[in-house]
């Protein structure tokens, strides 16, 4: 037997999103989905995700080079560093995104699994089908333990 996990996920629980601007919110969605971690400076997976977001209100699929551009503008906006958008960056995040079955790619374009708002594919990826699958196996080996 091996210790590489065959799935994992990380949940936070944070207080109620009241109030919050939309990149403090997906910045709360990322940290509560375990994408970005608590401190970390290198946030741009956050500008990823809301550019996907935003993009697919109009059901926009868009190349990394298209994303890494609209990322950097909304950085300026919101005056972050532009730190980490290299192109190379910008696609490691990307795979983040599908890994963790939030983002779907086709050719060379991303969208949001299929074309869904992020609570239906929460719901349908994460909560109905990879949450079981964990619980089940860890209730496996308590279940060994007891023996």
């Amino acid at each position: 037997m091996k210790d590489i996990p065959l799935s994992e996920i990380t949940l936070r629980k944070y207080e109620k999103p009241e109030g919050l601007e939309k990149r403090e919110l997906v910045r709360k969605v990322c940290l509560s989905l375990g994408l970005l971690q608590l401190g970390d400076s290198r946030d741009v997976i956050v500008d990823i995700l809301m550019v996907l977001i935003e993009a697919n209100s109009d059901k926009q699929k868009l190349s990394s080079e298209e994303i890494g551009k609209r990322v950097e503008e909304n950085r300026i906006k919101y005056s972050l560093e532009t730190k980490g958008l290299a192109e190379s960056n910008i696609r490691r995040q990307l795979k983040r995104l599908r890994d963790s079955m939030l983002v779907d790619k086709q050719g060379n374009d991303y969208y949001l699994h299929e074309n869904e708002n992020l609570s239906e594919i929460f719901e349908r990826n994460i909560e109905k089908f990879v949450l079981p699958q964990i619980v089940e196996r860890v209730k496996e080996y308590l279940e060994e333990l007891n023996k």
